[in-house]
């Protein structure tokens, strides 16, 4: 894995900065899994500050574990980071990466961090196998969000090449969601074809090609709720993802909704800085 071709979110960036940080303070200034576990602690935003607020684990404590590191590991060199680190660290990177690609996702980001440090067992003698569920459940998992549409302004987006779905379109729109992304999303999308108005968008490449699709109001006959959304892998980190939205929520500012649920986010930090949404608070059940 070579993480100057990877897309890495500016969270993980962050994660990955702070976690080179304590390491530097620490006894053998080696970087360990630990300190990427308290870098991931130390964050406050999407859904890490609701980890930090429902598991147990105490960041003094293990820095204080950090320090009785076994100074005869094997250590080796990584341009990613300014300090030495473990082998470990750099199975946890590949793990996180194969997450990653498995999820057909274009960023990399804490989730798939956080998944690969609970998921290699390498600090299973740091965290109970409670904190790991709560970890996995509230780290790891797509998560509802909410936009506040109210007083939303509005982006410039691409219009070109996006348009409102027609019944012309609905054999390619289902073949391409089939083939690109789920049986499920397809059945959601088949049945929202059936409504004398589908609230469906479609994009486009410049060769007149589908690339991506956005729906709304169609999941399950939920009010205010945004998806399923989808773009091709190829046609990924173009912004096409970032106008499919904002037709979707103009649509929905304008009928009168007063706030838009996004279900099931994988990208949490797309929509974050997309939208403004945050994370709605889920109770944690064992």
């Amino acid at each position: 894995m070579d993480l100057s071709i990877v897309n890495v979110t500016d969270r993980l960036l962050r994660i990955m900065t702070n976690a080179e940080n304590e390491a530097e303070l620490s006894k053998y200034k080696v970087l360990q899994p630990v300190h990427l576990l308290i870098a991931c602690l130390g964050e406050k935003g999407g859904a890490l500050g609701e980890i930090t607020l429902k598991c147990t684990l105490d960041v003094t404590f293990l820095r204080t574990l950090v320090d009785g590191f076994d100074s005869n590991q094997n250590t080796t060199k990584s341009k990613f980071f300014n300090v030495p680190v473990t082998e470990d660290v750099l199975t946890i990177l590949e793990v996180a990466f194969r997450y990653m690609t498995r999820y057909r996702q274009a960023y990399m980001n804490e989730g798939h961090l956080l998944k690969a440090l609970m998921t290699t067992n390498m600090l299973d003698h740091l965290v109970s196998d409670e904190n790991k569920k709560i970890i996995l459940s509230l780290g790891t998992t797509s998560r509802d969000m909410i936009s506040h549409l109210g007083n939303y302004k509005f982006p410039q987006v691409n219009s070109n090449i996006i348009r409102k779905v027609n019944p012309n379109d609905a054999n390619d729109l289902i073949q391409f969601i089939e083939h690109q992304f789920s049986k499920q999303w397809s059945e959601t999308i088949r049945n929202a074809l059936l409504l004398d108005e589908p609230s469906v968008y479609i994009a486009f490449d410049y060769k007149g090609e589908m690339v991506g699709f956005a729906a709304y109001d169609v999941f399950e006959n939920r009010k205010c709720y945004f998806g399923p959304m989808g773009v091709s892998e190829s046609n990924r980190v173009k912004g096409i993802g970032y106008s499919l939205l904002h037709h979707c929520l103009k649509d929905m500012h304008d009928i009168g909704y007063e706030y838009a649920i996004i279900g099931g986010a994988g990208p949490i930090e797309f929509y974050e800085k997309a939208c403004n949404a945050v994370v709605i608070p889920t109770a944690y059940k064992d």
